[in-house]
């Protein structure tokens, strides 16, 4: 911040930086359109005409992975809460193991499109159906949630927390993201999708590099930051303290994270459906294993931001000295504190932000359209022709992408509430997980028990996720940081202020809090999809062997064998999967419903400016 205590806002070079963002990646997607005789099939256009090599799928796992909400959010909660969020390097390892070795053989295998064809596949077409539905409705509003609402939140959400800092324009960046997102996806497909994520994703490393490069040298050195780091609490790497109700523990990363992300990694649509899109399953397979990599180098980098934002700010916190409304503003009025001499590099900070933006809602977009087309218009309407279903797709896409735009819309009116809704959408993750673990692992798993199953994961998950809105956890158990004021009155020029003791942050809630509130409401929001997964498939089995689930024949295609681990390894490049047509195959009963939940991601993005806020729910 300069002498005078303003800061700087967004120059032409800035905007310039950005607009170049959107042209090159909307190039990308005009270039796909009609490159390789264009998109002549619904294939070559949801699936890319399964072709894709390793690395470019997992380069755009990673982009999807690192929305706007983990640029800003991600350094904000080391700031806040320390580097014990760097043990979700651990859980990263867990779930591409999980993924890569238990779902994707059987989802590549059987050469479908939708992750919810396998649902009719295993058990009946009203559970596809349901799925199909709650998928729907999630990601419009969406994750990695809601999909639909989520991905409206994904585009408002840092539009909101940029605007307030730097002056970018908020609406002409909500739309401008919105529309050029959906061009790209409606002309490129998948493979523009794939690819304008390997664009973006460097557009997000330089960012985050330029950020740690100059904070390094305003710092004189690593070791400084290393060293107010260690000081002030933030190196909090190993903490094992067993209580389930603590926020981020050892156990609560590594365990609860794994059955989070698994439920995006392994059964999510926009996930699998770039993954079973290469060409062979050892590229799909190494895909996943290549962005494992890239989401360790995302955690280490956005580690380096948080502990520079603290090295940097220690003495003088801009959030509560009330020179930012809320921790997620935290990097952009870092950016333009220490990077304001440089044109151009703030806007290629936004641009990295956006660049998350973008690849987050263009795989949403694509996965809604290819679920939209295999599970609710091509079993109806089989006379389709593959040009037919192509352009159809490319309408899809085109639909969704208003719709998106439009959910932003309403994030904008809904703010916190929509937070809430959205957190709690974010709790049918883990019984999905579960439906999807009982169909693979459990021959036995039938219909009725996977329905029962499910229905009793999501009360579960509902019941307790719904208590922890209504009664947050007291400070005590999210463990929030020190934080400190003294030297505002140097930097700043602001009223002197004094240092603020913890207690002091939160407000002690008055109203009385009944015994569940400190104890069942109380627990890790990580260990809520990791209920309702267990949930699912313990009560999945139990039901499923008292109603005659062992006197059924699954076939072994369905299922995980020791033959997907004897063939894990094979280099086969002429290896294509078996596609399955449902209507050869007769389910065995009963209903079923689930749902994603890409939106339901680590960070809280905090829109509603409450500084009193502890809620562990994150979208």
């Amino acid at each position: 911040v300069s002498s005078s205590g303003r800061m700087a806002h967004f120059t032409v070079w800035d905007y310039v930086v950005f607009a170049a963002m959107l042209l090159i990646s909307a190039i990308i997607g005009i270039y796909y359109a009609f490159a390789g005789g264009a998109q002549k099939t619904s294939k070559d256009f949801l699936m890319a005409g399964r072709s894709m090599n390793a690395l470019p799928v997992a380069l755009s796992l990673t982009a999807s992975f690192m929305s706007a909400v983990t640029v800003l959010g991600t350094p904000a909660e080391i700031y806040r809460y320390g580097a014990v969020f760097c043990i979700f390097a651990i859980t990263y390892a867990l779930v591409v193991l999980c993924s890569a070795e238990i779902f994707l053989p059987v989802f590549y295998k059987l050469g479908i499109t939708s992750t919810y064809e396998y649902l009719e596949l295993r058990f009946n077409k009203y559970l596809r159906l349901c799925g199909t539905v709650l998928f729907i409705i999630q990601t419009a509003s969406k994750l990695q949630s809601c999909s639909t609402l989520y991905t409206g939140i994904v585009i408002y959400a840092p539009a909101l927390a940029l605007n307030q800092v730097t002056g970018f324009h908020l609406w002409g960046a909500v739309v401008a993201t919105g529309v050029v997102c959906t061009f790209y996806c409606t002309l490129g497909g998948l493979k523009a999708v794939v690819w304008t994520d390997v664009f973006q994703v460097g557009i997000m490393v330089a960012g985050f590099s330029s950020v740690i490069i100059r904070a390094v040298v305003v710092q004189e050195g690593i070791g400084r930051i290393v060293n107010d780091s260690y000081h002030g609490g933030r190196l909090n790497f190993w903490d094992f303290d067993p209580n389930p109700l603590q926020r981020h523990t050892f156990w609560t990363i590594v365990i609860g994270g794994t059955f989070t992300w698994t439920s995006i990694y392994g059964v999510n649509q926009s996930q699998v459906q770039r993954y079973i899109a290469c060409k062979s399953r050892f590229h799909a397979k190494l895909s996943l294993y290549i962005n494992l990599v890239g989401l360790w180098a995302i955690l280490v980098c956005a580690t380096l931001c948080g502990l520079a934002l603290y090295s940097i700010y220690k003495d003088c916190d801009p959030w509560m000295n009330n020179q930012v409304s809320a921790l997620d503003q935290l990097m952009p009025y870092l950016v333009l504190d220490i990077l304001r001499d440089f044109p151009g590099v703030p806007g290629l900070f936004v641009a990295s932000a956006y660049s998350g933006t973008l690849s987050t809602v263009s795989s949403s977009i694509n996965a809604l359209a290819a679920v939209t087309v295999e599970d609710l218009i091509k079993p109806y309407f089989k006379s389709l022709s593959e040009r037919k279903l192509s352009w159809i797709s490319m309408g899809m896409s085109l639909f969704y992408g208003g719709v998106c735009i439009a959910m932003a819309a309403v994030a904008s009116l809904l703010g916190a509430l929509l937070q809430a809704a959205l957190s709690i959408f974010g709790m049918v993750g883990g019984p999905l997980l579960g439906l999807f673990a009982l169909g693979i692992l459990c021959s036995f798993a039938n219909g009725i028990g996977a329905f029962v199953g499910l229905i009793s994961g999501f009360v579960i998950s509902l019941w307790v996720g719904i208590g922890s809105q209504i009664y947050p956890p007291l400070p005590e158990r999210t463990k929030p940081l020190y934080l400190s004021t003294a030297g505002c009155n140097i930097s700043t020029g602001n009223l002197t202020s004094t240092e603020i003791p913890l207690t002091t942050v939160f407000s002690t809630p008055g109203a009385e809090r009944p015994a569940l509130a400190d104890h069942w409401y109380s627990l890790s929001y990580l260990y809520f999809s990791t209920l309702g997964t267990l949930v699912t498939v313990v009560v999945g089995i139990i039901i499923s062997l008292l109603t005659g689930g062992l006197k059924q024949n699954t076939d072994p295609k369905f299922l995980l064998t020791k033959e997907d681990f004897l063939s894990n390894f094979s280099r086969s490049e002429t290896e294509q999967p078996e596609k399955v047509e449902v209507l050869n195959w007769k389910p065995f009963t009963v209903a079923d419903e689930g749902t994603d939940n890409p939106a339901f991601s680590h960070i809280e993005m905090d829109v509603a400016r409450d500084k009193n806020k502890v809620n562990g729910l994150h979208i």
